[in-house]
Formats: structure tokens, sequence, C-alpha cells
């Protein structure tokens, strides 16, 4: 963590009277947030509802902007040593078993600090920050503790949570980064548009190394018209790496019929054949939606990361666009409470966070998914020409990559 500066103690002790913000949540979002704001001298008190950090494999490509904003907090070097460098990643016909085109964010030397991506489970993020924050006067983490209801003053919100026992507390401002389901959201009354995909995604993780025995990196997405597949390499709790592959299943299908061992080894010889049974260290199947909040502010209540949007996980872009929004949150606020700023330079908030997301997180998703389901022959031939092409092209694969790594819209995020 870097050293707390001079700047930072005299603004924290000119905040003494100042109440706390407070975040609901405990996930990377808000943690990333807490630690934002507590390292800046800003007073933080986290709620997370569940007893602990869930460990349950969820997201986890953190691509080179969020990698910048994660060395801004000091993170950085923890990041890559708990997770796995992935410069690169892949397009495949999965029917034919070729690749079709392959992306090197090394492309991006002269753009970013972190020209690759790193595969760091978000529950690791989670824990990096947590325990960071808990060297801090200035911050605390209570676990078991869920959010109830808001009130909201001019100069204040008063949150109920409910833990051992139920009570009211103060704080300066509210965020809500309490997952898709968000109660914050819920008790403001803000819509959550969209919809919901009609097939759930099913995600099976193995021991088995796809890139010794398949050739495949670490990143890599299959198209096929009757199945596609994504594939994923994770450093696991050991570092001894894990892969991840995501299908997606038939709508109607019960668990039971998916999750069964047969059926999970089924999928599995069919996506790359091999002598024995597969190893399965987990098996998960989820809804899938593209939803994205009417509002991510209410006067002193914010909504940042699955709170405010959600996605399907094709591109690694929902955890990320959560974090930059915990990050321009912060950086928000922070001024606003030293009084440097008046508060009405927090609606930039909204006004950039909530574009972004459909505009690089919604659009790009959807058209991802798009890409790898497509049935039509000759519409597949061209999207795929389109990705060689692209990958040929210098200036279009960097272009390509400022896009995908999330740089071209935190560049873009100044023209509000």
């Amino acid at each position: 963590m870097p050293p707390e500066s001079n700047s930072s103690r005299t603004a924290y002790l000119s905040m003494e009277s100042q109440h706390p913000v407070i975040i609901a949540g405990g996930g990377p979002v808000g943690v990333v947030a807490a630690l934002a704001l507590a390292q800046q001298g800003v007073a933080v008190r986290v709620f997370e509802a569940a007893a602990h950090v869930d460990e349950s494999p969820r997201a986890s490509t953190t691509h080179p902007a969020t990698l910048e904003m994660l060395a801004g907090l000091g993170l950085l070097d923890e990041v890559i040593a708990r997770g796995l460098v992935a410069r690169t990643f892949q397009f495949w016909d999965r029917p034919s078993g070729r690749m079709v085109a392959e992306f090197d964010h090394a492309v991006l030397k002269d753009d970013t600090q972190c020209p690759f991506v790193v595969q760091c489970e978000q529950h690791k993020l989670a824990k990096m920050g947590i325990g960071r924050l808990g060297r801090l006067a200035n911050a605390e983490v209570c676990f078991s503790t869920r959010f109830v209801s808001l009130e909201q003053f001019d100069d204040r919100v008063e949150v109920v949570i409910e833990g051992e026992r139920r009570e009211t507390v103060t704080g300066s401002y509210l965020i809500g980064a309490d997952g898709g389901r968000s109660a914050v959201r819920k008790a403001l009354g803000i819509e959550f548009e969209g919809y919901t995909w009609p097939e759930r995604f099913l995600v099976l993780t193995t021991s088995v190394d796809f890139e010794a025995e398949r050739g495949a990196g670490f990143r890599s997405y299959f198209s096929d018209p009757d199945e596609w597949a994504n594939l994923f390499k994770v450093a696991g709790e050991d570092g001894s790496g894990l892969w991840r592959v995501v299908f997606p299943t038939v709508p109607g299908e019960s668990d039971e019929q998916v999750l069964n061992d047969d059926a999970v080894q089924r999928r599995l010889q069919k996506f790359f054949p091999k002598s024995g049974d597969y190893p399965v260290i987990h098996r998960n199947i989820y809804n899938v939606h593209q939803r994205v909040a009417a509002a991510f502010r209410n006067g002193r209540v914010f909504l940042a990361g699955d709170s405010a949007h959600v996605n399907n996980p094709i591109g690694g872009l929902g955890l990320n666009c959560g974090i930059h929004d915990a990050i321009e949150l912060c950086g928000l606020l922070t001024p606003v409470i030293r009084g440097e700023q008046a508060d009405d330079t927090l609606s930039l908030y909204d006004l950039r966070r909530r574009p972004i997301n459909i505009e690089y997180v919604q659009q790009q998703t959807i058209a991802n998914k798009k890409r790898l389901e497509e049935k039509d022959a000759v519409a597949r031939e061209q999207n795929f020409e389109f990705l060689r092409q692209t990958a040929a092209d210098p200036v279009a694969h960097r272009n390509f990559l400022l896009r995908t790594s999330l740089l071209e819209s935190v560049r873009n995020k100044s023209a509000v």
C-alpha cells in the first residue's frame, strides 16, 4: 500500500467531524470503494450481509484499465502475484477446431503501464482490500450485517442495519454495492431496466490443462452455432492452476439435468475428447441478465457494480466496470467531503457511468454473445474474417484492444 501522505493525514484530521461514508456490500466493488476513500483520509464503514467473502467461482478477468486503477491503490503487485498474467486472448471456430485470431495486449505497450490482463479471482481481490482496510484506523468492515432501509436528509443519510442487533447508523453518503439483487436499489425504488436471457450459463471447473493438451490460451472464446463455449485459466488457491469452461444450457432444462455427473462428462468430452473422466472441481449454473439501473444516484445514495448494472460475462467486463464505478465515484466524493468541490459535481457520476456502461459493457457483451452463437454460415465467416483482418492490421488491432480493455471508456469519460 502506498504510504499515507501528509495531505491525506491532514484531510483525515480535518474531517473528524464528518460522518463516515457507508458502503453496503463487501465484495470487490464495495471493498475497492472503501479503500479508495480510506486511503485519502475519508472514514468508511462497510456492511456485508454474508458471514465471509464468497469464494465461489465468479469473475476473474482484470483488464489493463482496471489494473491501472488497482496500481493506484497499491494492489497491483499482489494481484499479479495471486493471479495469472494473460497477455493474449483467442477466438476459435469450435466445429473445425481452428483458431481464427489471436489478440496481444503487448500492442498497448505505449498506451498503458499494464499491457496485459491478469486472471485473478474476485474473492482474492476482495480479501486483499479487506486486509488493507484492517490496517487503517478510519475503516471498518462488518460481516453478517445486512442493509435494511435508509432515510435521507440534507446533510446525512440514516441507514438501518441488522447484525447481532438492529440499529441505525449515520453516514455522510451511502454507496450501494450489494449486488444484482441490491436492497439499496430496491429501497430507492430505482428500476433495473433490461432483460434476462432465456438460456442459463453453466460453469465447470477442472484441473485438466487445456494449454498443454489442446494449445488453448488462458482466455479462449469458441464460436459454435450449436453450443459456443468460453475457456479461462485461473490460478486457484494454491497457484497450480484451474480451468473454467462456460457453456449455454437449453432453456427449460432442470438443474439436475444439467449438473448430474453423466451430463457434465458428456459436455466436457464433446468439448475436448480425452481418455477417462474429467476431474470436476466445481460446477454451477446461473441466470444471465442484461440490466442497467434507471439512475446510478439518488441524493446522497449511489449505486456501483452489480447493484447498478449486470451483463453476460463474455468478455469479462462486468466486474471491471464495477471497479471503475468505485474509483470514479470516490474521486468525486473525496473533494466534496473535504469541501474542495461543490455538491453538484456529484451529478457527473450518473452522467458518466450510466452511458459508459451501456456503450462499453451492455452493447459489447451482447455483441460478443451474438458473435459466438451465430448460426448463419455466411455471417459466421464474415465474423471470422473481421477478426482475422483486425488482428492482422496493427492500427485496427490496437483500436480493438483499446475498446475491449476499457481503456477507451476511461479516456472518453472526460468528454462528459
